[in-house]
């Protein structure tokens, strides 16, 4: 049978009406099939998946919680942003250089129910600003780790750093665990103490003695200083911006230490023997 001209104008019409639908949909096919494999190239290290009970593991040491808000550096499938605000009820970001992993990540979000407060951009870790994070998750190599460690180190103090595998050099971590042979480490931002500091509290000190810390990362040594003596503290730590350490006076008292530093101030309680708590404070007078 012959096709009328008229018939053969409406089925081309009909053809080209459809013809972006169909586009449409085969373009969002394509999309939603496209897998990452393990392996594949990327950027600046190849993709391999954090295992899921690690990354609960490494959310666990952290410490998240809803008041967090954790970026995950070199996001990959989301697992670990999606995780954070799923049973952490964080508020989480993936910073991912393959925009496909990064659409990838945003559809497992919404198949999880967790699009609104786990979130996904394209960027690169190295220029990205990640310094509103207080909890940076890591899967990346020991040379990409030192890149950061700068970066890292000038984040808040307290902001928890945790890492899949690779380590951060001199920088030494303040927890560490294993999982399934699957190793991960955790860091805590310090504060700057390192230089004097003028302590406004009566420790029978000579004129002009002054509160001393050294300070290797979250390692501190220190000791009161005159022109005459020179005292040593007793066990100091820090962690974060928390400071504790003893000190044995002038007139052979102990008096253990515990404290907040907030820039150029620690100030916290004193305990001395059975005796209530007193509170403390002091001034930086120079930097290390």
């Amino acid at each position: 049978m012959t096709e009328t001209a008229d018939s053969l104008r409406r089925r081309l019409v009909l053809a080209l009406a459809f013809a972006p639908t169909l586009a449409f949909a085969h373009g969002a096919l394509a999309e939603e099939e496209y897998r990452p494999s393990v392996g594949q190239a990327g950027k600046d290290v190849i993709w391999v998946p954090t295992p899921d009970s690690l990354v609960e593991r490494m959310l666990q040491m952290a410490q998240v919680g809803p008041n967090d808000y954790v970026i995950d550096l070199g996001s990959g499938d989301g697992r670990t942003v999606i995780l954070a605000a799923k049973a952490f009820r964080a508020r989480s970001l993936g910073v991912e250089f393959n925009p496909k992993m990064v659409e990838l990540a945003r559809r497992n979000a919404e198949k999880e129910g967790v699009a609104d407060t786990a979130k996904f951009v394209v960027g690169d870790i190295f220029a990205f600003d990640f310094s509103r994070a207080t909890v940076v998750t890591l899967y990346l190599l020991d040379e990409l780790n030192l890149r950061l460690r700068p970066r890292l180190l000038a984040m808040r103090p307290g902001t928890r750093i945790v890492s899949h595998e690779f380590d951060m050099g001199e920088w030494h971590p303040d927890e560490a665990t294993i999982v399934n042979d699957h190793p991960a480490r955790l860091w805590v931002v310090p504060a700057k103490v390192e230089g004097d500091w003028k302590l406004a509290y009566d420790i029978g000190a000579p004129v002009g003695a002054v509160l001393r810390f050294k300070q290797a990362f979250q390692q501190v040594e220190g000791m009161i200083v005159s022109s005459v003596v020179r005292l040593g503290l007793r066990e100091p730590r820090l962690r974060g911006d928390r400071i504790e350490f003893g000190l044995v006076d002038f007139r052979g008292v102990l008096h253990q230490f515990s404290g907040r530093v907030r820039g150029g101030v620690i100030s916290g309680t004193v305990r001395s023997g059975s005796a209530p708590g007193r509170r403390f404070r002091a001034e930086r007078v120079s930097a290390g």
